[in-house]
C-alpha cells in the first residue's frame, strides 16, 4: 500500500470512527435510559450528535490503531431496579451496537459487489471507495466490539463481568480505573491488542459474511 492509499483509508477511517464511537455511546445513554436513569438525556448526551462523544485521544486511536474509546456516556445506577444486572445490559449494549453496525457493514459491502460498472469508469471508483469505506467501517466496529469486551475498566466488559464479582471485589478494582487507563493506552501504543483483536476480528468479519452469504442474492 502506497502512501496515498494509506491517506485515503485514513480520510475514510474519520467518518467510520465517529459513527462507531457515537452510536456506541448512545446505545449506552439509551439502555440505561429505557431502564429509567435520565442522566444521560438529561446532560444532552443522548443523542447521535458526534461533537457530544468525541475525545480526541480516543478517536486518533480509533483511526490509528482501529480500537479506542469516546467521553464515557454518564449513567447513574441508582435510578436501576436491579442495579447489577443493569449495568451488565448498559455496558453490553455498545459493544452490541458495534457488532450490529459491523453486520450492515458487511452487508453492505457484499451489495457494492453486486454492482457492474465499467471498469476505470467514474462509477467504478465510486464503487471502489464505497467498497473501501464499508470494509473499514465493518472493521473498526468489530474491533471496537471486541476490545471494549475486554474485562477490564474502563472498558465494557468490566460493567458486564461485574455482575459475577462480589461488590468489594468490584469497586476494589474500580478505584484504580484511571491508572489502569493510563497503562490501557500504553499497552495499546505498544500493539499489545491488535495481533489478539486483529485476529479475533477477521473471524467474526469471516463469520458474518458467511452468513450474508447465505442470502439468496448474494450466492
Amino acid at each position: 500500500m502506497n502512501y496515498r492509499e494509506l491517506i485515503f483509508q485514513y480520510i475514510l477511517l474519520i467518518p467510520a470512527s465517529l459513527i462507531a464511537i457515537t452510536v456506541h455511546e448512545f446505545s449506552h445513554g439509551y439502555m440505561s435510559y429505557k431502564l429509567g436513569d435520565p442522566t444521560a438525556r438529561n446532560l444532552g448526551r443522548l443523542t447521535l450528535n458526534p461533537i457530544k462523544h468525541i475525545d480526541i485521544i480516543g478517536l486518533l486511536c480509533m483511526i490509528f490503531f482501529r480500537f479506542g474509546w469516546a467521553k464515557p456516556v454518564p449513567v447513574n445506577s441508582r435510578y436501576y431496579k436491579k442495579p447489577r444486572r443493569d449495568m451488565a445490559l448498559v455496558g453490553a449494549a455498545g459493544p452490541l451496537s458495534n457488532i450490529l453496525l459491523g453486520f450492515i457493514g458487511v452487508i453492505c459491502l457484499e451489495l457494492m459487489t453486486l454492482i457492474k460498472v465499467e471498469f476505470q469508469s467514474t462509477a467504478y471508483y465510486i464503487v471502489l471507495t464505497a467498497c473501501t469505506f464499508f470494509a473499514l467501517f465493518a472493521n473498526i466496529n468489530v474491533y471496537l466490539a471486541l476490545f471494549n469486551l475486554i474485562p477490564i475498566p474502563p472498558l465494557d466488559g468490566s460493567r458486564i463481568f461485574y455482575v459475577f464479582l462480589p461488590p468489594k471485589a468490584y469497586f476494589g478494582i474500580m478505584k484504580y480505573e484511571k491508572y489502569i487507563m493510563i497503562v490501557l493506552i500504553i499497552l495499546m501504543w505498544a500493539g499489545v491488542f491488535s495481533g489478539t483483536i486483529g485476529w479475533l476480528g477477521d473471524k467474526v468479519i469471516g463469520g458474518m459474511m458467511r452468513l450474508v452469504e447465505l442470502i439468496p442474492i448474494f450466492r
